[in-house]
Order: C-alpha cells, then sequence, then structure tokens
C-alpha cells in the first residue's frame, strides 16, 4: 500500500520529521536529542510487527501516535497512475486483494480519506495475522485466508525484504516500485524487475482466466 499505491512522503514526513519534532517537545528535549532517543527502539523493531505498531510505539514512547496521524491525514496521497493501475486490473476481471503492514488504525485512517478498500475485494493487514510481510510465515499464513494460485499472482512492493519473502513462497509476477515517494530519489533495486509507477503494469494486462489470481 504505502509506497506502491500510496505516496509514501505521508510516511516519511510523520516518522522522520513530524513524529521527532513533537516527541521533542513533549520530552523537553532537542530534536537530535529526540532522534537519539528513538533510534534504538527503530533498530531493535526493525522488519517487526512492532515496527509498524501504533500501539507499540504510543507506549514507548508514552505519546498518542495515532492522534497525530489524524492531524496530518490531508498529506495523504495517491501516486501517480495507482488508481488508474487499479481500474485496469478491475476491468481484467482479477481479483484485487490488497496486503499491508500498516497497522490497522492507520489502514482506517487512510481509507477514511481516500476510500481505499472500495477498490479491492479483499483488504488483509499483517497485524490480523500475527506477523511481518518481511516474515516468511506472513505468506502461508495468507494462503490460508485467501484463495489464489502462487505462481499466477502479480504481487508489487516497495520493500526487497518482503518482495523475497513473496519470492519465498512462490509467488510468480513480482515488480520492486523505486519511486516510492513522489518528490523522494529513485531507489536502487537489485534483485527484481523495477517499475517506477505501478500503472507501467496496466498495458501488459490481459484478461483473467476463469480462475482470477489475486
Amino acid at each position: 500500500m504505502d509506497g506502491t499505491l500510496l505516496d509514501l512522503g505521508f510516511d516519511i514526513h510523520f516518522w522522520e520529521v513530524l513524529l521527532p519534532s513533537c516527541y521533542a517537545q513533549t520530552i523537553g528535549a532537542t530534536v537530535g536529542e529526540a532522534n537519539r532517543r528513538m533510534r534504538p527502539i527503530f533498530e531493535a523493531t526493525r522488519g517487526t510487527l512492532d515496527w509498524y505498531c501504533m500501539e507499540y510505539w504510543s507506549r514507548a514512547l508514552s505519546f498518542d501516535l495515532v492522534a497525530l496521524c489524524r492531524c496530518v491525514r490531508h498529506r495523504i496521497a495517491w501516486l501517480p497512475g495507482a488508481r488508474d493501475f487499479l481500474a485496469s486490473l478491475r476491468g481484467s476481471g482479477r481479483r484485487l486483494a490488497l496486503v499491508t503492514n500498516a497497522h490497522p488504525e492507520v489502514l482506517a485512517i487512510k481509507d477514511a480519506q481516500l476510500g481505499l478498500r472500495r477498490h479491492f475485494d479483499a483488504v488483509y493487514c499483517s497485524h490480523e495475522l500475527g506477523v511481518a510481510k518481511e516474515d516468511p510465515a506472513f505468506w502461508p499464513r495468507l494462503a490460508g485466508r485467501e484463495r489464489y494460485d502462487p505462481r499466477r499472482t502479480l504481487y508489487t512492493d516497495d520493500t526487497e525484504a518482503v518482495l523475497g519473502a513473496a519470492r519465498g513462497h512462490g509467488i510468480g509476477w513480482l515488480y520492486a516500485v523505486r519511486r516510492p515517494a513522489g518528490e523522494w530519489p529513485a531507489r536502487a533495486i537489485a534483485d527484481f524487475p523495477v517499475v517506477d509507477s505501478v500503472h507501467e503494469l496496466a498495458g501488459g494486462l490481459a484478461p483473467a482466466a476463469a480462475h482470477r489470481p489475486a
């Protein structure tokens, strides 16, 4: 979702600019000191479910991150071409599933702002499955809820670790988005086919067969 369909600039601003500034005011410190206090938590949780958990961060910082997210929800935005891509998928007869690491409350805020859910047949949060998408255990758990043929499934993400876990599960069509944030430089992607925008994939879509992959 973030960095694939939605502009990751919102999350970058939230975590790297807004949160350190607000946390610094809360503890009566400089932004630099706030970042130094937060850094060990980031390093300890990277790649885990806690990394994405607003409840975990709110406890760790004694700060209501969900309320802060609501305050800046006007910054949430689609990436260029993302809605057209979803419309192309819908028009091809394929089943669409949104699979995200976003915390359910953050997903709710973004859905309320942009109407995300109406574009999908199903929505799955990693918090509901108990592990982050980077964890190989995520994909068998997803398969237990969503019927799909991995070999015929298209999956896109902006994180190579997630794509690696999906590849390990046998997902057949994997693409990395190298421009997850509109105002930030492109990422270097080493091990996967890349697109600047998911809209680039729409041109190669043929009508789905009777069995519709996710």
